[in-house]
């Protein structure tokens, strides 16, 4: 008995392969096959066009973030030069003070060259002399 309930199954699936197969191919599975297809086309134009938008929104955001860049470094170079004329303007104050202190001194009092000479002038050392024991 178990060869003929397994020639059976085996005639049984056969027939229904056949069947499967002209069920398959026939004009009402083919308009589903035609629907299915159409649906996944237009997803696939649907993400597509997901995917457009994202990478125009991605270069918006790139270029717009190379412009903040751009800005940035450009404050940055204003900020140092701006240091840099800063700092010499402190300078040239500077020199311009000490130059006009050094004219008021020389204009206020007249100092004669004796008197620079012997202020200056350092005072010898006294050397001391060894003992000897």
């Amino acid at each position: 008995m178990n060869v003929w309930k397994g020639i059976g199954i085996f005639a049984l699936g056969t027939l229904f392969g056949f069947e499967g197969i002209k069920l398959l191919c026939s004009k009402d599975a083919k308009k589903v096959y035609a629907h299915c297809t159409a649906g996944a086309l237009r997803a696939k134009d649907s993400v597509l066009d997901q995917v457009t938008t994202l990478r125009e929104n991605c270069s918006d955001i790139y270029e717009e973030a190379k412009a903040i860049n751009e800005e940035r470094a450009r404050k940055e170079k204003e900020a140092e030069i701006d240091d840099a004329e800063e700092t010499d303007d402190v300078e040239e104050t500077e020199e311009c003070e000490s130059e006009e202190t050094e004219k008021e001194l020389v204009e206020t009092k007249p100092v004669e060259t004796e008197e620079i000479v012997k202020e200056e002038a350092p005072k010898p050392k006294r050397s001391r002399k060894k003992k000897e024991a």
